[in-house]
């Protein structure tokens, strides 16, 4: 049965408490989006499109808490919200895009009880549509990997990362169910270990032939063609082809250019920053706690000086080609890019 990470049920949303896995599988029931946008924060729920879709449910609860009479004013309580629920993650663009879905459906609305209406099934039809949207990429996907491949991925990308089925986990999955044998190797992905607690966890589950490495072992892994290709998912891409991913990402699609592996990238359209250059996306950083210990076992002395960013970015030039659920892109991405949205219309 596939892991829903995130979903609307009794007009509460229900989560999968990842910081929980792999010891145990946890769900918790929000009613407030403040406890969503905790949520978000923590590391509760995690992954690009997960965000984005939580960050949708979180003001399909606000738009449920507010006593607002007038249509201003719940636009104005929702935009309040909206703010609280950006601030969480500002890397992750699924995250802007979720928000301003719902915002725009708010707008067009007419009076307070049809933005009501329209926001709750907006947000449940685009939990629905995201996991539409992995399986085609899947799909797609599933024709650039080949029977005994063994594919590195970094992080997680998969079922928990999304509201089911998965980005780059979700092209595992479809080569999988296409007949072809595969087998996966997962980086633990320090510090918070998501490939460890999470990847190894849902392939696992889903009877995945996995093996897990430390993050250290990846030029060893690739130097003695232990991998084929390499396939990580984004939390944004620039229409240059620029992407955000994890840190490590950036590690692994240098040492793939050095050992002459395809490094594929995962992600459908929604995760695409269409905006912003390089310069403009804000990494964020995290706390000094992550790296200095892992649960109650410190392992650095205190008072250390602590640099731990949540994302690195590829450049283009390091890619191999980007999955989306219109196609796969490939260089020179801007031109390629702009197609893939241009069939979406």
């Amino acid at each position: 049965m596939m892991l829903k990470t995130v979903e609307w049920k009794n007009n509460s949303v229900i989560m999968i408490d990842q910081t929980k896995l792999p010891n145990t599988l946890e769900y918790v029931t929000y009613t407030d989006y403040n406890q969503v946008a905790d949520a978000i924060r923590t590391l509760v729920v995690r992954g690009a499109p997960a965000i984005g879709i939580s960050g949708a449910f979180g003001l399909a609860l606000a738009v449920l808490q507010s006593n607002a009479i007038e249509k201003k004013e719940l636009i104005d309580y929702l935009e309040k919200a909206k703010n609280i629920l950006f601030e969480t993650r500002p890397t992750a663009v699924n995250l802007v895009w979720g928000l301003e879905k719902i915002m725009q459906v708010a707008n067009q609305a007419s009076t307070v009880q049809e933005i009501k209406t329209n926001v709750v099934e907006t947000a449940k039809k685009m939990a629905e549509e995201d996991i539409k949207i992995n399986m085609t990429m899947g799909k797609i996907g599933s024709e650039l990997l080949d029977d005994n491949d063994t594919i590195m991925t970094h992080c997680n990308a998969g079922a928990l990362a999304t509201a089911g089925y998965g980005t780059a986990l979700g092209v595992i999955r479809a080569t999988k169910d296409n007949g072809k044998n595969i087998k996966v190797i997962a980086t633990e992905t320090r510090p918070v270990q998501q490939g460890s607690r999470l990847t190894v966890f849902e392939l696992k589950h889903d009877g995945i032939d996995v093996s897990l490495i430390p993050d250290t072992a990846v030029g060893y892994t690739m130097a003695n063609r232990l991998v084929n290709k390499i396939i990580v998912g984004a939390d944004r891409i620039l229409r240059t082809g620029h992407v955000y991913n994890k840190i490590g990402t950036y590690q692994l699609a240098i040492m793939a250019k050095q050992h002459n592996l395809p490094f594929y990238v995962a992600a459908p359209l929604s995760t695409f920053d269409m905006k912003n250059n390089p310069e403009d996306v804000i990494i964020e950083q995290r706390k000094a706690s992550e790296v200095t210990g892992i649960g109650d076992k410190k392992t650095a002395p205190d008072g250390i000086n602590v640099i731990n960013p949540a994302f690195d970015m590829t450049p283009p030039e390091l890619i191999s080609g980007i999955i989306t659920e219109n196609g796969i892109a490939k260089p020179p991405y801007q031109e390629s890019i702009k197609k893939l949205f241009e069939a979406k219309k």
